[in-house]
């Protein structure tokens, strides 16, 4: 387990590295414009779905430590949880109904660093194929659609199993040059022995909101994610963030979540935790 340990934390370290990299002000998945028109001309974003690299980030690229919210903190509840999220393009150029095809994978990791031996506890692997279709109206660039096949696991054997997939359906919409709003529903494919319920805890849909601030250095965002039934029980996640300096992707970060599905292993478990640490962030607006 330790020498495990030792791998997968020179390999995140690499990956961090690599990842700052692609978010230097010399990339064009860096936002350096105060000014959220430019960035949102149609214009400009075509030429940048056409000409962008094509590997760079997905979702939010984050390295957090807390610990829950009500409870006394303790080596075995207080943690690091830290997420890596890129994409790939396939594709040259548009394919049909101007769609472009990508290649997604996502990292999430809970780090118990406090316990002995610091074990990474639960280690969740998801990666998916899909379309994307950047959005106009009236010659301005509003959002995106997107289908994505993806699939989730835990990569553990036994009783500790836990996987399941879906075809998800989703959008975000700009609906200010300060406000985007999105959802994300999904057809899912449950194929875990251990976590036939998931749905349960982990979701059939999402909906959320992020706000950017007018010179884009500050960042809010709420996520909910709606748990399976008529009850109005939703898992939460809020997010705020604050760019350090002008010119760099990396912003001071809280996480403050609520509820079920926070991690594979314990899909079914209660948390209500609140991290602190650093986020890388995407061009423009945030993917969930």
């Amino acid at each position: 387990m330790h020498k495990l340990a030792t791998t997968l934390k020179s390999i995140i370290a690499g990956a961090l590295v690599a990842l700052t990299m692609i978010t230097t002000p010399s990339t064009s998945a860096q936002i350096v414009s105060s000014t959220p028109e430019t960035v949102l001309n149609s214009d400009s974003i075509r030429r940048d779905f056409d000409s962008r690299p094509y590997f760079g980030l997905y979702k939010d690229n984050y390295f957090i430590f807390g610990a829950p919210v009500g409870y006394r903190p303790t080596k075995e509840n207080t943690n690091i949880k830290f997420q890596i999220s890129i994409s790939q393009k396939l594709t040259k150029s548009t394919l049909p109904l101007g769609t472009y095809l990508y290649l997604f994978y996502t990292q999430k990791v809970f780090w118990n660093v406090l316990e002995n031996s610091m074990p990474m506890t639960d280690l969740n692997f998801n990666p998916g194929v899909g379309l994307a279709k950047p959005l106009f109206v009236r010659n301005r660039y509003i959002g995106k659609a997107f289908v994505i096949i993806e699939h989730e696991s835990n990569g553990r054997d036994g009783d500790a199993s836990r996987s399941w997939n879906k075809i998800s359906f989703g959008g975000n919409i700009i609906i200010d040059p300060n406000i985007m709003v999105h959802g994300k529903v999904w057809i899912p494919i449950v194929d875990g022995m251990n976590n036939k319920d998931i749905l349960d805890y982990s979701g059939i849909y999402q909906v959320g909101m992020q706000v950017y601030s007018n010179n884009r250095r500050f960042t809010g965002s709420v996520l909910l994610t709606k748990r399976r039934g008529w009850r109005l029980n939703y898992n939460t996640t809020i997010e705020f963030a604050y760019r350090l300096w002008k010119r760099d992707n990396q912003y001071l970060f809280l996480q403050y979540y609520n509820g079920y599905g926070e991690g594979m292993l314990e899909y079914n478990r209660y948390h209500s935790m609140l991290r602190v640490g650093i986020v890388i962030k995407p061009q423009l607006f945030s993917d969930y």
